[in-house]
């Protein structure tokens, strides 16, 4: 019986996770394996970091943020009542500008070790 209990913890992907880091002296943080792991976290991906003094600060893919601009961009995104269109353009624009700059970095590095 202990035995498959463990197994369905295993085969159970984890959608929670609390856990602290330290900010080491240049400023790095490393996240956990298991939130890596939650959010499918490889070397080399591109997080955005987003911070709002009220609200706190909030780590996400790249590619998660690069989808919305592009619903924003096609008028696929729906507006709600609260939300300011030239804010969601500007924040869009600012995804797409950093979507750039991974392309040139990637594009750079590649030639680099080539």
């Amino acid at each position: 019986m202990k035995n498959i209990d463990k197994e369905k913890r295993e085969n159970d992907k984890q959608d929670k996770y609390m856990g602290s880091v330290k900010v080491g002296a240049k400023g790095q943080i490393v996240i956990p394996k298991e939130a890596r792991e939650m959010f499918n976290i490889e070397p080399g991906d591109t997080l955005v970091l987003l911070a709002d003094v009220e609200k706190g600060i909030a780590i996400q893919r790249l590619d998660y943020f690069d989808k919305i601009a592009d619903e924003i961009f096609s008028g696929k995104y729906k507006l709600d009542s609260n939300e300011n269109n030239e804010h969601l353009i500007g924040f869009a624009k600012g995804i797409k500008d950093v979507s750039k700059m991974e392309v040139k970095l990637n594009d750079c590095d590649k030639n680099h070790r080539s």
